[in-house]
């Protein structure tokens, strides 16, 4: 290439030849040029630039002209790496990073993913805008070069530079203090989801792991998790690869704004238009996917589930629904006891245990229901199967041994009685004919399909929206086949290789797990202003242990307040709910916080101590997600800026720092009070590097070695039954196609078939890790009684800010991917290059503002200011700030959540069943309280106005 792109350039003389213009008087008379206004050919000719005639064959005969060269070396290289990019946006996509004179030069996208299904679009290329300029941020002025010491208050960002050796033994100095005091469980590492960077994830969860802290749930924390999945599949989240989207007949885009925020797989939703399928769109704004359906339905704020449950009125009252499907894959025909409103126990009558639930077949007979917890081995159990030998009932009514039962199918259908058409459209405003007809469409497709998304999540009855909107696919059979189904979609949630990664990250086994949201509501003490009812729950799971918290309540009943924390891949601080409880009761509670970063975000400038981290062109690591079924790595095209170094280097060289003070001190091994283990500082470094599976001493020293490791120990990369290897080098050459889908996928990956879940269970009929090993519905748990959520339901949003007349929405943006980006000029210029809050025109005109102009954003808990922008898209009532701009882009150094307090919903702290857990328990990222984003009402009012 590099011949090519030099054999045109003869004469590389910058002097000029008398008959031209020299490079650099060409760029002197540019820039003047510029600066006088003058531009294009009559800047030229002002200046004299005889070089820009006209070539009449610029195949055949083109001049040489030297100031083109300026141009062409923007195509000229030394090397070419393999990267991506760690920033949790679904994409993962594969970059080709352009090295010239030791420096990145540009990035393009690879465009070389195998093609595995000739009928479906091509997956090439993959990327956005945002990775094209990745790039600017390895030199960027916020890149952290050096180790930082904090020297002002937190947050006022006075540093001095300190050596490495002085960071590192401040940080281990106080994490062998607070081991030796048996306040290990002080220590917490925040990090957010492994698969976009599973071996940097590893770095500091491994050290933590072996240190004896917590570890942080993040996929719950971030409201990413949509409780619904667990609650109904039994499963933290499955879905289909983007490309089955093209699969499908019927497409509803529901509150997952395609075109936004799944930017590579937009394609596949765009392309199946093309192919017939009918796309809907339902969302509160006209949004940027809303423009390409081809119809948009825009329900208010918070009513989602209505909406869903007066589809799911329609089917059922005309009788649209799959009834072989619901018997078999349901919970549907199962026995309730209306006297208590529990299922109907085998050990109600004599037929057995109480977790094996019953049903009636056609004649009257009470039957054991195959494949309930009490009819199985244990939540997972393959060998199980839900097959019926006999025809169930779905609407029985009956007495049992004196026990008045009814099925969850008739339960259903006297709750689906109170969302008719015209009640829906009353709470919704979307026209009843509208919900009916497009609930008849989707019914009546042949494969139907739900893109869901964060815009469902974010709120406090987020898990009845989810349960709602599931309902809808489970009711019309469109699960488990390909072009079917519930496709959630948030981040990069889902990791392939998880055993590898796993066992990477959590060397002993015994993992500290907290639920990152109950923790900071703990620690920030929102717990002391929540109501009665929501503080007696939260005391009930603490006190059962459904929810662990730390550090761990003492002997003598106290318990200490959090001391340490780690963050790295992730901007805690600037992501909080509940932001100012954060930053004024939990941070200070913190003696020593750590960032590793590349940057200075918000979280990195609230810190003591900050660590530079290698940029994502600058160190080896994987990338995977949900979104595709291909492996391709981060590789170091270059060096490390300043004395950055790899997150792996990192935490390898604080385990050697603290193995060197313990030593020093002569700390003896500590037991662990939770684990049958001893912490032993001693030997932490040598712990870290070692390979826990083949007992190799100093096997996983380097970066290299940490992502063979993952590969090799997964199964999606080295299968049992297979011979195939997915190697590093493999992936160097070209983004690879997983050999197989371990045991948390619910399908096989197939050669030629784009990846569909639930295929274990529908296909194959193994019990759904439910209760009732169905997909269940119904939840019999004493507070899902009490509160009427038994069953999916609507209700309206909650607000502590009733008084305040518009809805705040934080909403992932087009320009940034959280808040990386967020600080980027390229990514500012095409978004007024500050906060801008979305107005309805209408609002914006009742408080006298105009587009352009400085507001103040508030409510009870703070007032934020920005700037306004008229946008006929948002609707009537609302008030929009994408979200993740950096606290300190805000005039009063305030934040997007400074405006939204912590809720949390007492029913995601739940064990069920109570005694085991084995359908529900608390488990990091799987089960556990989502924060919540969206139950905000604020009002603006014009910067300088009334009560300024």
């Amino acid at each position: 290439m590099s011949e090519t792109n030099d054999a045109p350039r003869t004469d590389r003389d910058t002097t000029d030849d008398g008959g031209g213009l020299s490079r650099r008087s060409f760029l002197t008379g540019a820039g003047t040029a510029a600066a006088l206004g003058i531009s294009g050919l009559s800047a030229a000719r002002e200046e004299g630039l005889t070089g820009l005639e006209v070539v009449s064959d610029p195949i055949g005969d083109y001049p040489y002209r030297d100031w083109e060269d300026f141009y062409r070396e923007k195509w000229d290289w030394d090397s070419i790496s393999r990267s991506t990019h760690s920033v949790n946006c679904t994409g993962s996509c594969s970059w080709d990073v352009y090295v010239k004179n030791g420096q990145v030069w540009r990035e393009e996208q690879a465009a070389d993913y195998p093609t595995f299904d000739e009928d479906l679009p091509d997956p090439n290329p993959r990327g956005c805008n945002k990775g094209a300029c990745y790039s600017d941020y390895v030199n960027a002025e916020q890149r952290i070069k050096y180790p930082l010491k904090r020297t002002g208050a937190r947050g006022e960002g006075k540093w001095k530079r300190i050596t490495w050796d002085e960071a590192l033994t401040e940080i281990a100095e106080h994490v062998v203090d607070e081991v030796e005091a048996g306040r290990y469980d002080c220590i917490s590492g925040f990090t957010p989801i492994p698969a976009m960077s599973p071996v940097s994830f590893a770095s500091g969860s491994r050290l933590v792991n072996l240190l004896g802290g917590v570890s942080h749930s993040f996929y719950d924390w971030y409201s990413d998790l949509p409780p619904g999945e667990p609650l109904t599949y039994g499963h933290q989240t499955d879905n289909a690869e983007a490309a089955d989207w093209y699969n499908a007949d019927y497409l509803i885009a529901w509150g997952s704004n395609v075109n936004v925020t799944r930017i590579p797989d937009a394609k596949y939703f765009l392309d199946a238009g093309y192919d017939g399928t009918k796309r809907v769109g339902i969302f509160t704004d006209y949004s940027q996917t809303a423009i390409h359906t081809d119809e948009w339905l825009s329900p208010k704020s918070g009513t989602d589930a209505a909406l869903a449950l007066g589809m799911a009125h329609t089917i059922v009252s005309e009788g649209r629904y799959d009834e072989a499907h619901l018997k078999e894959q349901s919970d549907m025909p199962l026995l309730v006891r209306e006297d208590t409103g529990k299922y109907l126990r085998a050990s109600d009558v004599g037929m057995g245990n109480d977790k094996t639930l019953l049903m009636c077949d056609q004649r009257g007979n009470v039957r054991v229901a195959p494949g309930s917890l009490g009819d199985r081995d244990g939540k997972y159990d393959a060998d199980s199967s839900i097959t019926l030998d006999f025809d169930p009932r779905l609407d029985a009514e009956f007495s049992v041994e004196g026990i008045p039962v009814t099925t969850v199918w008739n339960k259903l259908t006297d709750r689906l009685a109170e969302y008719t058409p015209e009640a829906v459209h009353e709470e919704t405003r979307v026209g009843a004919e509208t919900l009916q007809r497009i609930a008849r469409e989707f019914a009546d497709a042949e494969k139907a399909k739900i893109i869901h998304g964060k815009g469902v999540n974010d709120w406090y009855h987020n898990d009845l929206g989810n349960r709602a909107i599931q309902l809808l696919c489970t009711l019309t059979g469109n699960i488990g086949e390909n072009g079917t189904g519930f496709d959630h979609y948030v981040g990069q949630e889902k990791i392939w290789t998880t055993h590898g990664w796993k066992s990477l990250s959590f060397p002993t086994g015994d993992v500290r797990g907290v639920p990152t949201t109950l923790w900071t509501y703990y620690h920030a003490g929102v717990l002391d202003n929540a109501d009665p009812e929501t503080v007696a729950r939260v005391e009930e799971a603490l006190e059962k242990d459904w929810m662990p918290m730390y550090p761990a309540e003492r002997p003598d009943g106290t318990r200490p307040d959090p001391s340490t924390m780690f963050v790295w891949r992730g901007n805690y601080f600037n992501q909080s709910k509940g932001n100012v409880a954060v930053e004024e009761t939990l941070w200070p509670k913190l003696d020593l916080v750590v960032d590793i970063n590349f940057r200075m975000d918000s979280t990195a400038l609230y810190s003591d101590i900050v660590l530079p981290a290698a940029s994502h062109y600058e160190k080896y690591d994987l990338s995977m997600t949900d979104m595709h079924s291909y492996v391709h790595p981060f590789t170091p095209a270059i060096e490390p800026l300043g004395e950055a170094k790899t997150d792996w280097q990192i935490f390898r060289e604080l385990a050697a720092k603290i193995q060197e003070v313990a030593t020093e001190r002569g700390v003896e091994p500590i037991d662990d009070r939770e684990f049958d283990r001893e912490i032993d500082l001693q030997s932490v470094h040598d712990d870290y590097v070692r390979d826990w599976i083949s007992g190799e001493p100093g096997a996983l020293a380097e970066d290299r070695a940490a992502v063979d490791f993952v590969l090799e120990h997964s199964e999606e990369t080295n299968p049992e039954e297979s011979e195939n290897h997915v190697t590093v080098d493999d992936i160097v050459e070209q983004p690879q196609r997983f050999e197989a889908a371990g045991g948390h996928w619910t399908s096989d990956l197939e050669e030629g078939e784009a990846y569909a879940p639930w295929q274990d269970f529908v296909q194959d009929k193994e019990p759904w890790p439910t209760f009732s090993g169905r997909q269940q519905y119904y939840i019999d748990h004493d507070w899902f009684l009490d509160l009427g959520e038994e069953l999916p339901t609507h209700k309206s949003p909650e607000t502590m800010q009733d008084d305040y007349p518009l809805q705040y929405n934080t909403p992932h943006g087009r320009w940034s991917i959280h808040s990386t980006w967020r600080d980027h000029p390229q990514m500012l210029r095409l978004n007024r290059g500050e906060p801008v809050v979305y107005l309805n025109p209408s609002d914006a005109e009742e408080r006298g503002i105009e587009d352009g102009d400085d507001v103040v954003l508030f409510n009870d808990l703070a007032e934020v200011e920005a700037v306004a922008k008229i946008y006929p898209a948002s609707p009537e009532g609302s008030a929009t700030m994408y979200h993740a701009w950096e606290m300190y882009q805000f005039p009063d150094h305030q934040n997007f959540n400074a405006l939204v307090p912590m809720y949390m919903k007492p029913t995601q702290l739940i064990q069920y069943p109570a005694d085991s857990g084995e359908h529900l328990s608390f488990s990091p990222n799987y089960w556990g309280p989502t924060g919540v984003n969206s139950d905000v009402r604020i009002d603006v009012r014009k910067k300088g106005g009334e009560g300024q």
